[in-house]
């Protein structure tokens, strides 16, 4: 529902749909805040890019990753929630209240002001990984990799990120892939050597993905070795899953240069709150999390978010 009014003023207003604005929502709601909720062009955030959901707690048979934040966002609008559409153009933070302008022009004033913006998961590019997300291609071993028991799987990254996926995913996969663009790893020390001692996995240094193969399901990739080199050469992969661990972008631009932000861009909140560098502004969800970004935590750091402005606004 999008609202009308010249400069609409409330006590609460929380930026972002997705797992953590949604339960910033609820516990705000049931708090008799009437919390606005500016859900963004697509509501539900990186979930809708997710299939089966298996690691939530409550669903002993998994659920779709859509339906799963769509109950969420019905529960917030439920508890009397106002859902408003629309892209945030503009956020001007003053002392007692905060202002966001949409694009559509629409105005919004707060006393308490909650991000949950979340991160993108960075992709390689390529038309074929678009086509097969959520059908093979993933951006989070650890949300995706029981899928691919005892099957093969290929890891895009060189970071301890990437050592991490790998890891894990040979935990439970027959072969891991971990296919690496430059000669060497960026991973820590340890992180290279278990790597290295571990019999599954196999790294290709200097290779280059061109193309996820696959129609309805991942098949293959075909990887470029030594890419404009003489020594290039075309390599073709059977595998299962394809998971990229080549960092995430948290969507935080749209509030700097004034809220503080780490050498990544995540929010900074101060210890055991979600409280950021400005009185009255909170962060929750992966826009503050580059360490977890799984949808129970962003979940959880909303019902911390709403808690702590309740309190800020002494309700």
């Amino acid at each position: 529902m999008l609202l009308t009014d010249s400069m609409q003023k409330h006590d609460i207003i929380i930026i972002g749909g997705g797992p953590a604005g949604y339960t910033a929502a609820i516990y705000a709601s049931r708090a008799g805040l009437q919390p606005v909720v500016i859900e963004g062009p697509l509501p539900g955030g990186q979930l809708t890019t997710t299939t089966i959901v298996e690691n939530y707690p409550g669903f002993p048979n998994g659920i779709d990753g859509i339906s799963l934040v769509m109950q969420m966002r019905e529960q917030a609008e439920r508890l009397g929630a106002n859902l408003v559409g629309g892209i945030v153009d503009k956020v001007s933070f003053h002392r007692e209240h905060h202002s966001i302008t949409l694009d559509d022009g629409s105005s919004f004033e707060c006393k308490a002001l909650i991000i949950a913006t979340g991160a993108e998961a960075r992709y390689l590019g390529l038309p074929s990984e678009e086509r097969l997300k959520g059908r093979g291609v993933s951006a989070c071993a650890t949300c995706d990799g029981f899928f691919y028991k005892g099957k093969t799987v290929a890891v895009v990254g060189g970071g301890d990120t990437a050592a991490e996926e790998a890891l894990y995913l040979a935990s439970i996969t027959k072969k891991v892939f971990l296919i690496v663009r430059r000669n060497q790893l960026r991973a820590s020390e340890i992180m290279q050597r278990r790597l290295k001692e571990n019999d599954k996995i196999e790294i290709l240094f200097e290779h280059q993905t061109k193309e996820i193969l696959g129609n309805e399901k991942v098949e293959g990739a075909i990887l470029i070795f030594k890419a404009g080199t003489p020594e290039e050469e075309v390599k073709r992969i059977d595998i299962d899953g394809f998971f990229l661990a080549i960092g995430h972008t948290p969507k935080s631009q749209l509030f700097l240069p004034n809220i503080e932000v780490d050498e990544e861009g995540y929010v900074k909140t101060k210890v055991n709150s979600t409280q950021t560098n400005i009185d009255g502004v909170f962060a929750c969800g992966d826009v503050a999390d580059p360490t977890y970004r799984q949808c129970i935590t962003a979940a959880a750091s909303g019902c911390k978010a709403a808690f702590d402005a309740k309190r800020y606004l002494g309700i």
